[in-house]
């Protein structure tokens, strides 16, 4: 039986990141994936393929039109699909081999097979020929994530009821597409398939879009895309699902109870993900499980078996692969005895359509049901100039504040590269800065982020200048 300091199980975000800081702090490190690759879910069938097929549909629709208006004329601009997901499984391809080159680096012995705990303190690792190993470990790090989850009534075939994991490998572009889910997932497929000329129609439960995030993030989005020809409806009960064949079909009730059906070439079922927890013998631990299915931790993440952790997705929070990589490292700090720590509520949330969608802090909404009091500083990208450059003019900046300190409190933005505009809001709230602050520091211009200076200065009853 091989014994090891730190072993994790999972090779996603969270699980590799704890790996490599493990085996950075010199503690001697076993990985385990089931999967022949590493990076789990976000690097092979989630984050990283997603980007690469938004970054490439968002040229080609630029190419249809935007060009001409920068006087570039290209004549016949014509999709190649099989090209556009090839160069996402290049992307992929070499994130994998990246990960591949860091457990050597690093000395992290990678075991591939399913693990499952024998016990408290023993796991089994079966490879897909059937063989099987134990080890043992000192401290183990659960690191599992999730699979996509579904509703009553719809079953997901993989065929013609698929999730986005198929999604990401389709043989043909689809001519139309029912999505039922209006959350990230969903307006994220919506934008790429939109975009190369496929029929999207968006079925949400909710009343508003990303309904997670600030209201007023999902009403912009709603009416963005509504314009780019996206057919969303909200308030729409799915109940059901059929693979025809050729087709699939939906049958759902609007938000006057009135039956409806669609049919498509595709029904891709984006409504959330559920914690993976299976075939991992937790029955043979005491480990326990929460009423959601995700693995019950403390707050040094640890189970209620002492030396056994669980970090990401399969803890439950915000699915996200940047919080996993926190939690990772947290656990594994911890376990070495520093004092690390996460502030949950200063992670932002990232949707990468276009324009994107970001945030972080507390929303209008959360507050409201606080009863907290609160200021708020808003600002358009259309009266920013390197928008109106940038022909990137759909979109504001929302920062939310409190009115007694001005200390910041949310920052919320649709916009051109509102992914890497958040980063500053992030920095903003981790260290309480007030508004103030936050308008009175230099902005180059003409930028993006000119946009945020307007709304900080708003926000501290600073005097606006419209740039």
């Amino acid at each position: 039986m091989e014994q090891y300091d730190v072993a994790v199980i999972g090779s996603g975000p969270g699980g590799y990141v704890a790996a490599i800081r493990s085996a950075q702090l010199g503690y001697k490190t076993v990985i385990i994936e089931k999967y022949k690759t590493l990076g789990g879910t976000c690097t092979n069938v989630g984050c990283i393929p997603t980007k690469a097929l938004l970054d490439s549909t968002h040229h080609f629709h630029d190419a249809l039109h935007k060009f001409g208006a920068h006087g570039i004329d290209v004549g016949s601009v014509q999709l190649n699909f099989d090209q556009l997901y090839k160069r996402k499984t290049e992307v992929v391809l070499k994130n994998t081999q990246g990960l591949d080159f860091l457990m050597k680096k690093n000395k992290i012995t990678h075991l591939e097979g399913t693990a499952s705990f024998a016990d408290n303190s023993v796991l089994t690792v079966t490879a897909e020929d059937g063989s099987i190993i134990t080890i043992k470990a000192d401290q183990y790090i659960i690191a599992t994530g999730s699979k996509p989850a579904t509703i009553p009534g719809v079953v997901i075939d993989k065929k013609r009821i698929i999730t986005s994991t198929e999604a990401l490998s389709l043989k043909e572009q689809p001519k139309s597409l029912v999505i039922v889910g209006g959350g990230v997932i969903g307006v994220e497929m919506a934008s790429i398939f939109n975009r190369i000329g496929t029929k999207v129609t968006i079925l949400e439960y909710a009343d508003n879009l990303i309904a997670t995030m600030d209201r007023d993030l999902g009403k912009s989005l709603k009416k963005i895309m509504s314009k780019e020809g996206i057919d969303v409806r909200l308030q729409q009960s799915v109940y059901k699902a059929e693979n025809l064949g050729n087709t699939a079909k939906v049958w759902f009730k609007d938000q006057q109870g009135k039956e409806q059906e669609l049919e498509a070439d595709y029904i891709l079922v984006a409504v959330g993900r559920k914690p993976y927890t299976e075939n991992l013998g937790l029955e043979n631990t005491n480990i326990q499980l929460s009423t959601k299915g995700t693995i019950v931790v403390n707050e040094d993440l640890q189970t209620c078996v002492p030396g056994i952790y669980a970090i990401g997705d399969v803890i439950g929070g915000a699915m996200l692969a940047h919080k996993a990589e926190e939690e990772g490292v947290f656990v594994v700090e911890r376990i070495n005895g520093q004092k690390h720590h996460i502030h949950y509520d200063r992670i932002p949330s990232v949707v990468y359509t276009w324009p994107e969608v970001s945030s972080v802090g507390a929303t209008e909404e959360e507050l409201k049901q606080k009863g907290l009091e609160y200021i708020i500083g808003k600002f358009p990208f259309s009266a920013n100039a390197r928008a109106r450059a940038g022909m990137d003019t759909e979109g504001f900046v929302k920062v939310i504040a409190d009115p007694k300190y001005g200390e910041l409190l949310g920052v919320h933005i649709i916009g051109a590269r509102a992914a890497d505009l958040i980063a500053q809001a992030v920095v903003g709230l981790e260290y309480e800065v007030t508004t103030e602050d936050m308008a009175r520091i230099s902005y180059a211009h003409p930028t993006y982020a000119e946009v945020l200076k307007e709304s900080y200065t708003i926000a501290s009853g600073l005097p606006s200048i419209n740039i």
